[in-house]
């Protein structure tokens, strides 16, 4: 696939991106990086060919193999209508029950081994259960993955698109994915700020709004050449502000200085009885150098702006968050929880074969692991005292705790921030410590008055820490619930140092392995 010149803007007319260029070859691992909201997405289904782009080309020899992040669309069909095999699926049941009409076996194609392939590929994917009249709509979010990666068993694509294919799979679902990465010979672009996956591509791209930089090497190398990069254009913007500082001075003094020496020059023609036309001659002839003299100046200064401001274009964002959660105020080792023969039940079904004990205490970093499905979120509601366990006993301590979970349920979408944070004050704080907390956490006075329902992930991020330090900032325990799947990677960096930074007790659900090892998370309870 090649691709030139692609231009995208929003509806109202703002720019996404521009010129953007880029060929995929056969056999590349190409992973596409950039800041929430600069248009990875868009790209991607631009690609995909299921929106348009508004100026530029694409030639493709190959026709593309989609997995989407968002799958609402496809709530309506059936597993078959997903898998785009319906029509040769009807078409062999049909035969098999006896039909002899040709339009049957015009649409199967000779595709005899089509109900094999896919059995098969269910079952490789972790979907052995699933058959091909299910609806769509009655699998998991980890489910609706796998199906579309099923489909690359199927259909052996040589070009795949893949857009956050990790966001819904468990640990065993990733560890498919990846090994799949690793032996497929197809050319795959793929959306992901999981690092782990990342790690498999080569080249990885990053979108900026002006067109992609490509960066020849696995992920750890892109993060070392763009950490020298913003090292570099930091220290020529240093430079540049320098220079035009002494730029500004030395146009001051020559002015001065000229100003003083024409004076003098005015003075000395006067007192001489220098003939009016040599008078007329000098005067001219020391305006004139002034001007080039000023000319000359105000072009340095100009130039040496225009430089700046190019350079502050590109300077990288390096807003930091002011996090301040203080320590746990309980002695390590106090039991917060602890239960004995645990369970809970959806639709009479008990969710646990074997029921559950357990010990918490303060002080602990615990990741709750286990398969999509398996209950992870229900063990934390249970812990929180928001559940209540159908078996078993569960003793909870008096304690205080913090829930930040991956869809950011704390955040009022009919509020504006300002709003938002003033229903967390708990605290009592007067209305200008309120906003100081905004301007810790990166809110400046343009954003209090925006809605909540228009944050991107990571301002939704940033805004629920907020809320949470104002409610309370010094929790016995802080629970977080698949906290990065909304979030690029500049955004699980900063919720990794204020998780990382916290002394206490922590419960943590998540796929992502390097966030757990950041953040101390070194107990397991395994589902």
């Amino acid at each position: 696939m090649n691709a030139q010149h692609i231009l995208y803007s929003l509806p109202l007319g703002k720019v996404l991106f521009r010129d953007v260029h880029f060929t995929i070859n056969k056999g590349e691992k190409i992973g596409l990086v950039g800041d929430n909201g600069i248009g990875k997405s868009t790209l991607l289904q631009i690609v995909a060919d299921r929106i348009p782009m508004e100026e530029g080309m694409l030639a493709t020899t190959v026709p593309p193999y989609y997995v989407p992040q968002h799958f609402g669309q496809y709530d309506h069909l059936s597993i078959a209508d997903v898998l785009n095999i319906s029509e040769r699926w009807l078409a062999l049941q049909a035969i098999l029950q006896g039909s002899t009409e040709v339009a049957h076996f015009e649409a199967l194609a000779d595709d005899w081994t089509l109900e094999e392939r896919c059995c098969q590929a269910l079952d490789q994917w972790g979907l052995p259960h699933v058959n091909l009249e299910t609806p769509f709509t009655q699998l998991s979010g980890g489910e609706k993955t796998k199906l579309f990666l099923a489909g690359i068993t199927i259909h052996q694509p040589e070009l795949v698109l893949l857009d956050e294919p990790t966001n819904h799979l468990d640990v065993s679902g990733r560890q498919l994915l990846y090994d799949w990465l690793q032996s497929t010979d197809a050319g795959v672009l793929i959306v992901s700020h999981d690092r782990n996956l990342l790690s498999l591509c080569t080249p990885i791209w990053e979108l900026t709004p002006t067109g992609i930089n490509v960066y020849g090497g696995d992920y750890a190398f892109y993060e070392e050449r763009k950490a020298e990069e913003e090292a570099a254009i930091l220290q020529k913007l240093d430079h540049t502000e320098r220079s035009l500082r002494e730029a500004g001075r030395k146009q001051r003094e020559a002015m001065e200085r000229k100003q003083k020496d024409d004076a003098q020059g005015a003075r000395k023609r006067k007192n001489g009885g220098m003939a009016k036309i040599m008078q007329n001659v000098n005067r001219n002839w020391a305006e004139g150098a002034t001007t080039r003299l000023k000319d000359v100046h105000e072009e340095k200064v100009a130039r040496l702006r225009t430089e700046l401001d190019q350079l502050r274009e590109q300077e990288p964002w390096h807003g930091e968050m002011q996090t301040n959660f203080q320590d746990a105020r309980l002695h390590t080792g106090k039991i917060l929880v602890k239960a004995t023969g645990l369970n809970h039940a959806y639709r009479g079904q008990t969710l646990w074969p074997v029921p559950l004990d357990l010990e918490i205490r303060s002080g602990d970093r615990i990741s709750i692991s286990g398969a999509n499905g398996s209950g992870k979120s229900t063990l934390v509601q249970l812990i929180m005292g928001t559940l209540e366990p159908v078996a078993g006993e569960i003793y909870r301590a008096s304690f205080n705790s913090l829930l930040l979970d991956q869809e950011y349920s704390l955040i009022d979408r009919q509020l504006t921030v300002i709003e938002q944070i003033t229903s967390f004050n708990e605290q009592k704080l007067q209305d200008h410590e309120l906003k100081l907390r905004l301007n810790r956490f990166l809110f400046d006075p343009e954003s209090w008055d925006r809605s909540c329902a228009v944050l991107s992930g990571g301002e939704m991020m940033r805004l629920s820490l907020c809320c949470m330090m104002v409610k309370n900032n010094a929790p016995d325990m802080i629970v977080l619930d698949e906290p990065t799947n909304n979030l690029d990677l500049r955004n699980i960096k900063i919720l990794t140092r204020t998780i990382a930074d916290y002394a206490g007790t922590l419960i943590v659900i998540s796929h992502d392995g390097m966030f757990l090892d950041e953040v101390g998370a070194e107990q397991e309870l395994g589902l």
